[in-house]
């Protein structure tokens, strides 16, 4: 069933359609402006939004570029008592699959909604296949070393054990790809994999995103909503950087991994939940037990199944692999017929990774995105090692005119350096600053 955005400043045709639309099972969705529709998407995934075409606030049209950018697959019915030619080839060219006049004929809203999320289905397959066909590196798990042959063994032998897994490894070195292997081979392969990354999200958010909210219970809650675990009943739930949770919500975890239940933010009830949990994390949870930073009874019930992944310069077997598979991708990708020269690879396979995986990728991407030769020679490999941040750079950072400014400004520009050393992460970066995620976040304006 779909999440269905309903925007119009008429409570009556909001709530008609809503339940016309909830009867048949859809999630359902209401903003009566264009100010409230964005926060709700920016709150909520959508797949299809009905909106009317003039708003108190604003002109509907206005939302289909915000619509493209929040919910990419989603798509759009519009809806106007002012029908002309001119709006309905504004709406189409817009990105709107359809456009309606109202009052609007229920039985043919209907047919439309169907039409529309039929091929949105057709549309998400596809695009599935696709990437399957495409960039397996998502989804696939490189073992060609000892170490990795291993994991995937483990993988093999947990198929039918139900319990909690955690994943440790440093940043990059593909513990969401192991998730999701892990999942793949599980008896809950036919149910969803849902994942989030609990550093990107502040606490309020966070809590609000996995377990939920009733309507009203913060400004902007218009609608409820039911939360990831329950997005994620009967799958698989994958919590990475697991560490960055705040104590508060550690406690919020734990209850659903004993009692396999969740509280909405401002509900009075508590809801039951059928999940498997797999956390990852690049943080010794061990050393934040002791610190008191780290619930050791979470830990117990994280830490059930434990697995390891090794560095890449540990297993530099994996990296030919590797680099087959993200040069075909872009081959694939670009039409040029890449290669690499034997000093190229040479100089690849020596190198250490700080980054990992993701670094080994990234370096690929922009050594040829910075040639126009399709045969990238070891001269032109473009080697970083920016996870290594050295204090005495931060000079580099402003020019030399003799000019001293205020440290708060060195000090923002050194911090942003830093995130993107680290690929907008934002517990890598204050590990490597020596500082917490909470002072970063602080220090830039976003808490």
């Amino acid at each position: 069933m779909a999440s269905i955005l309903i925007v119009d400043d008429e409570y009556s045709v909001r709530t008609t359609l809503g339940l016309m639309l909830k009867a048949r099972g859809h999630t359902i969705l209401e903003a009566d402006s264009v100010a409230q529709a964005l926060a709700v998407m920016g709150r909520h995934r959508v797949d299809l939004m009905i909106t009317d075409l003039r708003l108190g606030d604003g002109n509907g049209l206005e939302l289909l570029d915000s619509l493209r950018e929040l919910s990419p697959q989603a798509e759009c019915i519009v809806m106007t008592a002012f029908a002309s030619v001119e709006n309905a080839v504004d709406a189409m060219r817009l990105g709107a699959y359809d456009y309606l006049t109202k009052p609007v004929n229920p039985d043919e809203l209907l047919l439309r909604v169907v039409k529309v999320l039929e091929r949105k289905s057709m549309s998400d397959e596809l695009s599935r296949l696709r990437a399957e066909l495409d960039g397996r590196a998502d989804s696939e798990l490189v073992a060609e070393s000892d170490a990795m042959r291993k994991l995937v063994e483990v993988a093999q032998r947990i198929h039918s054990q139900d319990v909690p897994v955690l994943i440790t490894g440093e940043t990059g070195v593909g513990k969401e790809v192991l998730a999701r292997v892990v999942h793949r081979m599980s008896s809950r392969a036919q149910c969803a994999f849902v994942a989030v990354n609990c550093a990107t999200l502040p606490e309020d958010l966070l809590d609000s995103e996995l377990f939920g909210h009733a309507k009203g219970a913060f400004t902007g809650a218009l609608t409820e909503y039911d939360g990831l675990f329950r997005q994620a009943h009967g799958g698989t739930l994958f919590l990475d950087e697991v560490g960055d949770v705040s104590p508060r919500l550690q406690a919020k975890l734990l209850r659903v991994l004993q009692e396999g239940e969740v509280r909405p933010v401002g509900g009075n009830r508590p809801v039951q939940v059928d999940v498997r949990v797999i956390a990852a994390t690049n943080l010794d949870l061990a050393a934040m037990v002791q610190s008191g930073a780290f619930r050791a009874d979470l830990l117990f019930r994280l830490n059930v199944l434990p697995l390891s992944i090794p560095p890449l310069r540990e297993r530099r077997e994996d990296i030919p692999p590797l680099l087959e598979r993200f040069i075909g991708q872009m081959r694939r990708k670009t039409g040029r017929p890449l290669e690499l020269s034997a000093a190229a690879r040479r100089r690849l396979m020596s190198f250490d990774w700080p980054g990992n995986v993701r670094q080994l990728r990234n370096v690929l991407e922009r050594s040829f995105a910075l040639t126009d030769a399709d045969l990238l020679d070891g001269d032109a490999v473009v080697l970083d090692s920016t996870l290594d941040i050295q204090p005495s750079a931060v000079g580099e950072l402003q020019p030399d005119d003799g000019v001293i400014r205020p440290l708060a400004e060195v000090e923002h520009t050194y911090i942003r350096r830093a995130l993107d050393a680290c690929e907008g992460n934002q517990v890598s970066a204050a590990k490597q600053l020596g500082i917490s995620r909470s002072t970063l976040r602080r220090k830039l304006g976003l808490d």
